[in-house]
């Protein structure tokens, strides 16, 4: 049973994957056989995953641009063409948080955060996904949501926008292409101990709340994620298509 779960000449491409939970999903991929590429922005960020994964034994590709820029999106991937590497994955990982009463939100940020967040799911697997039907192999794609694809929280709307919005572009992705053998689904991270919420586990009694909210009592690990990243990307989900799966210690089956 375990072959199903090999990625072994596969290809994947995982953006914001330099730290945090794209560097795990990166991993993971690696360690059950994918080649990698990552993304990121900072030259810094990239090095020192690379030398990561190449201490591990892991061979990975790097490339810099931003998700929410689509001519650096389509040359990437015009590289890749002509280095005739093909992407079979795609993760859409790459996100950023901004917290301000939305009395007191700008435009500017409002659309920085659904350029990031949302938009860029779009840009990426629209590029990976006309190659894939080209090549009529298939392929996964998998957007990485968040438990406010589901719920809101105070000051955080244009991130709840952008996770909600996620939820139904993996719909839409998966209506028009399951016909190419393509499956798109989601995963829902809940609370994670990452870079990006070091702010809140610090904060005491934000950190309460989530361990004693959580039926798990707990902060969820990155490498808890990845056995969910693995079975989407494999043959073992071949008809799964359009779903998102929570990975939240039971936070949203709870009232």
């Amino acid at each position: 049973m375990q072959t199903i779960f090999n990625l072994s000449g596969k290809t994947a491409l995982i953006t914001g994957s330099t730290r945090g939970l794209g560097f795990a999903y990166a991993q993971g991929l690696a360690q059950a056989g994918a080649n990698v590429i990552l993304n990121g922005t900072r030259p810094e960020h990239m090095e020192s995953a690379l030398a990561q994964l190449q201490a591990q034994g892991i061979e990975a590709k790097g490339f810099l641009f931003s998700v929410a820029d689509e001519e650096a999106i389509e040359a990437v991937f015009q590289q890749l063409d002509e280095q005739e590497i093909h992407v079979d994955i795609v993760i859409n990982n790459a996100g950023i948080q901004f917290r301000k009463p939305m009395l007191e939100l700008a435009l500017s940020d409002w659309q920085r955060v659904l350029d990031v967040n949302l938009t860029s799911a779009f840009l990426v697997s629209r590029a990976a996904a006309k190659r894939m039907v080209a090549r009529q192999r298939g392929g996964k794609i998998i957007n990485i949501g968040s438990l406010t694809s589901e719920a809101a929280r105070a000051t955080v709307a244009p991130y709840t926008a952008a996770k909600g919005g996620i939820k139904l572009l993996t719909k839409s992705m998966a209506a028009e292409w399951a016909a190419f053998n393509i499956q798109t689904n989601g995963i829902g991270p809940g609370y994670i101990l990452t870079d990006m919420n070091e702010a809140l586990v610090e904060n005491e009694a934000f950190n309460q709340w989530v361990c004693s909210s959580n039926p798990s009592s707990r902060w969820g690990k990155p490498e808890e994620l990845v056995g969910t990243a693995i079975y989407l990307a494999s043959s073992a989900s071949d008809y799964v298509n359009g779903q998102m799966i929570y990975v939240d210690g039971g936070w949203l089956a709870t009232l």
